[in-house]
């Protein structure tokens, strides 16, 4: 999982971040991300919003790889520990997330972000599965169905 594809859902803020899609499925994902000086706090490393960002994400996609069914994921909660800084500009991390249990609505999961082979941060989080609609319920639900 590291030659970059497109994401399976257009997500315009992590478009601006620059996050790269590695890949997902089987209850693991895998994104990128190439750190540049916009994502840097004062100190000059990694913002820790970048780093929360990156593992919400991640955490999400990988459960979600588990529901075919599911039109997307949401945070119902998430825990985060900093271990180190997370880098400077022109360096690299990956965050990797992997689902560990589930129901028929929720997800647990955990990730964590890598820069080279130092561990940065682990995150573990729950998130609840959106179903997808089906296309005559919804029209009929909006009142555009023949009936």
């Amino acid at each position: 999982m590291d030659t970059p594809k497109s994401f399976p859902v257009e997500i315009p803020f992590l478009h601006d971040l620059g996050v790269e899609f590695l890949g997902m499925g089987n209850g693991e994902a895998q994104i990128a991300l190439d750190l540049k000086p916009r994502h840097m706090n004062s100190w000059q490393v990694t913002h820790g919003g970048v780093t929360m960002t990156l593992l919400d994400v991640v955490m999400s996609m990988a459960g979600r790889s588990l529901d075919p069914d599911a039109r997307g994921g949401v945070t119902v909660e998430m825990k985060t520990s900093f271990l180190q800084p997370g880098g400077q500009p022109g360096g690299r991390v990956v965050a990797k997330g992997k689902a560990f249990h589930r129901s028929t609505t929720m997800c647990f999961c955990e990730g964590e972000v890598w820069n080279g082979d130092r561990l940065v941060a682990k995150a573990m989080g729950t998130f609840k599965y959106l179903k997808r609609l089906d296309t005559g319920k919804k029209m009929e639900q909006e009142g555009l169905g023949d009936g």
